[in-house]
This record gives structure tokens, sequence and C-alpha cells, in this order.
């Protein structure tokens, strides 16, 4: 899980709480799931490079920085106007990936958090 969150980012973040880490990721996969529906490649390049900015902020708050990364660089084609839809399928695609990484690693911190109520645990695990 290393790979795909930072735990100590999110530990940073949610002031080492394991209860507020839960929320905060919870949190989290809401928010993206409504904006992962705003990333459409035949959409307005505004809609979609909205959508991978406000998933950008959230995942790099947790610790999701490959997802952070990815959306990063949708959001700067989009904004940079002229993208061919293949080019914004490409990068949205990418955004999605590190999205359904992102989701199964917050699938796996978060039990993992609910059932040690600590850290360490994840740390270790």
């Amino acid at each position: 899980m290393a790979a795909v969150i930072d735990i100590s980012q999110l530990e940073t973040m949610t002031a080492s709480d394991p209860e507020l880490a839960v929320e905060a990721l919870g949190i989290f996969r809401q928010s993206a799931e409504l904006w992962g529906r705003a990333l459409d490649p035949h959409a307005d390049a505004a809609q979609w490079a909205d959508a991978a900015h406000g998933i950008k902020g959230a995942a790099r708050s947790v610790g999701l920085m490959a997802l952070g990364d990815a959306c990063e660089e949708c959001e700067r084609l989009g904004r940079a106007g002229g993208a061919t839809p293949a080019q914004a399928g490409v990068a949205i695609s990418s955004v999605k990936d590190r999205l359904g990484e992102a989701i199964e690693a917050i699938a796996h911190v978060e039990h993992q958090l609910m059932m040690k109520r600590s850290f360490a645990s994840v740390r270790l695990g």
C-alpha cells in the first residue's frame, strides 16, 4: 500500500488520530465518486479539468500522491485547451486507474485502522 498511499502524510494530516483518518478517507471516497462522474473525455475540457483539480487536492491531502500527480497532468491538459478526445481519454484513464488503486488502498488502510485503532498497524501491515 505504501506505493499508493503515503501513510505518513495521512497521519500528519489527521494528527495521528486513526478515527479522524478513517473519516477523512471516507470523505475522500465520497468526493472522488462525485468528481469521477465528471471525468468524461467527450465533455468540455473545463469540466474534466475541474474534476481533476478537485480530486488532486483531496488526494494529496490524504497521501494519495500518484493519484494527485495523474490529476495534475490531466488538469494541465484540460486547461491548455486543444486536447483531442483521444488525448483527453488517455489522461482521464490514467486518473481513473490511479483512482481505482486509491480506493483499494483506502479500503485496506481503513480496515487496518478500524481493527487496530493505530497507525502503527498500518506501517507494519
